[in-house]
């Protein structure tokens, strides 16, 4: 599972690790399935840093007053 200190940076790059390694012909299933799954909590966790980002990003409106996103 992702670690909550680790950047987002950090966590793609763990998912371009993981697909170098699915990617590979001899990785056997059960790593493969093993890999799987530590993909899908990374991209799940970039995901919900990326919403809590977007949550805080301000928007200038057209009265010039900034409104959360």
């Amino acid at each position: 599972m992702a670690k909550k200190n680790v950047t987002i940076e950090e966590a793609f790059q763990d998912l371009d690790n993981i697909l170098e390694k699915l990617e590979d012909r001899d990785i056997t299933l059960e790593d493969s399935f093993k890999l799987y799954h530590k993909g899908m909590e990374l991209l799940k966790y970039c995901n919900d840093k990326i919403d809590t980002v977007e949550k805080q990003i301000m928007q200038i409106d057209d009265n010039g007053e900034l409104n959360e996103f």
